[in-house]
């Protein structure tokens, strides 16, 4: 089961890119807002819409969690988790730093992943037990052992704006200790290349379950850790993440651990206030 899982995991993200592809840098792309500074647009539609096409072509009874679409039930207990666009604002200013993100769990458990940058055509992909690749390639985590001087990923909590100044505080505190920490704006993407060992470690607050599903999986089985502030598994839920290669995660969610908490940002954003 899990190679078919797999299988199905790459071709949809390999469908959605395909569709990304055809609209990046157009110039009749239509742009709508769905928040204040949260968008959406034809391309981030026209993928799901492919990315799920494929998965129901091969499993129609399976549950589908997306971005744009939202959840639909399924009459069997797997669900895809996907992202057709992570990296939206990216996409439409022309920043080449844009991905397809695809996952199937079941339960709790993560069991495929793929992240794909189309305009690389970088696939990163992972199944449960079988290890994490970039193009047929193993993967594993950086081996750097501590917080200080790490090369470090985030993204700002845009959506969650009463998070704000308990997210600057523990920035400060990790700015100080790292080498250098970059907001890429692809979560999904910044995970994918944590697994790659590109990046020694990745955090940010009350992101959404389709941006960290396939790059939490991807990171795991690349060597690295994953958890939510408090140090739990509760990272889909709650949408805290903290990634890192294994000598640096402890480090750096210690010095999160000194600003921010889920108890406290439950208390400033109560969950699903942030997606909306």
């Amino acid at each position: 089961m899990l190679p078919t899982l797999l299988d199905t995991t790459l071709l949809a993200a390999r469908a959605g890119g395909r569709v990304l592809l055809d609209w990046y840098g157009r110039a009749d792309l239509e742009v709508r807002a769905k928040a204040e500074n949260d968008f959406v647009t034809r391309a981030d539609r026209d993928s799901e819409a492919a990315v799920v096409g494929e998965i129901r072509r091969r499993f129609p009874d399976h549950a589908i969690l997306a971005e744009e679409g939202g959840a639909s039930a399924g009459r069997e207990d797997f669900e895809w988790v996907i992202d057709p666009l992570d990296g939206t604002t990216n996409f439409t200013q022309g920043l080449p730093f844009f991905c397809v993100s695809v996952a199937c769990r079941r339960g709790d458990s993560v069991l495929t992943a793929a992240v794909l940058d189309p305009l690389r055509d970088e696939l990163f992909s992972a199944s449960l037990g079988g290890g994490a690749f970039k193009n047929g390639e193993r993967l594993r985590v950086s081996g750097r052992r501590e917080l200080k001087g790490a090369f470090l990923a985030t993204g700002y909590p845009y959506r969650a704006h009463e998070a704000l100044d308990a997210y600057l505080a523990a920035f400060r505190e990790v700015f100080l200790a790292a080498r250098a920490i970059r907001r890429c704006g692809a979560a999904a993407l910044d995970l994918a290349y944590t697994a790659a060992g590109a990046f020694d470690g990745f955090f940010e607050f009350r992101l959404s379950p389709w941006d960290i599903a396939a790059g939490a999986l991807l990171i795991e089985e690349a060597g690295g850790s994953v958890s939510d502030l408090d140090g739990g598994r509760r990272y889909l839920a709650s949408g805290n993440v903290v990634a890192a290669a294994p000598g640096v995660f402890e480090q750096l969610r210690a010095a999160l651990a000194h600003h921010a908490s889920e108890a406290l940002l439950d208390r400033l954003v109560p969950r699903g206030e942030a997606a909306r």
